[in-house]
């Protein structure tokens, strides 16, 4: 039932790539020959050799990859502003997994990510989903490999056969980092305040302090603390290393303003940060 409220954006809005010069009326330098138009708005300048990749493309292709691996799944996609897009493939399977608490579910999750403006490479990645708080946990390692072949006239996509990809990943990493969820479940937070804290003084991710002048928790900090208790009450547990990392996971993913590559770059780093607490 919780994954029938997944955030549904259009990403296959219209776009093409066409000659700067019709545009403009005059000539443009070597190397800036072509403009990215999406939705009726030019993202990207680009030379004669970039191949555009149209989410349809990319995007329907890679569904069919799951749907050939006979792998059950439900979409998310998300727009950011007609220029980069995601789509999340949530695997419902046997491959789920409950992190000492029935309520808290960790299902496999594919994300697929392509731009128009050049600020996200064209790529795919393992990671997970978790029933609480329906963000995605990027902090796998495994990576989807494929290639792009293209001309000035041609773009092909050559993707790899998915089902043999996700019992490595399964059989390579899922249980593992499972495992270091689990630990970081066993190890308590006695003082909320203080963790988020420490963690934002090593990581940097924002700033713990309201100003120079006031001590007290920002704004940001004080939403890592509400959503660390309120999913405590939620799974009617103490506060936890686990916990204390999703949280800040949602401000990350729900607040702050970074790129989808910023945010899976920040999630790895909160987690190896938090993670080494456990040790």
């Amino acid at each position: 039932m919780y994954l029938k409220n997944l955030q549904q954006d259009d990403i296959f809005v219209p776009s093409e790539m066409t000659a700067l010069e019709s545009l403009i009326q005059m000539p443009s330098r070597r190397g800036l020959e072509n403009v990215i138009i999406s939705n009726g708005k030019v993202v990207n300048v680009v030379s004669n050799s970039y191949g555009h990749i149209p989410n349809e493309l990319f995007f329907k292709k890679a569904e069919t990859m799951l749907e050939d691996a006979d792998l059950k799944f439900h979409k998310r996609s998300i727009n950011r502003n007609d220029r980069s897009f995601i789509t999340d493939f949530i695997i419902e399977d046997t491959n789920q997994f409950k992190v000492k608490n029935d309520d808290d579910l960790i299902l496999p999750m594919l994300r697929f990510k392509n731009s128009y403006d050049g600020s996200e490479k064209t790529s795919g990645h393992f990671g997970f989903y978790r029933k609480v708080c329906s963000n995605g946990l990027h902090v796998s390692q495994a990576e989807i490999a494929f290639s792009i072949k293209h001309n000035r006239n041609n773009t092909e996509l050559i993707m790899p056969r998915l089902n043999r990809l996700f019992e490595k990943f399964l059989d390579n990493e899922f249980y593992t980092i499972i495992h270091k969820f689990n630990s970081m479940k066993d190890i308590k937070i006695i003082d909320t305040e203080a963790f988020v804290k420490s963690v934002l003084e090593r990581d940097k991710l924002f700033r713990y302090e309201c100003s120079d002048k006031n001590d007290n928790p920002s704004k940001k900090s004080r939403e890592v603390i509400e959503v660390l208790n309120y999913e405590a009450m939620l799974l009617n547990e103490e506060p936890n290393l686990w916990l204390g990392y999703n949280a800040f996971n949602a401000v990350l993913h729900r607040t702050l303003k970074k790129s989808f590559s910023q945010q899976e770059k920040w999630d790895k780093t909160l987690f190896n940060t938090i993670y080494e607490m456990s040790l």
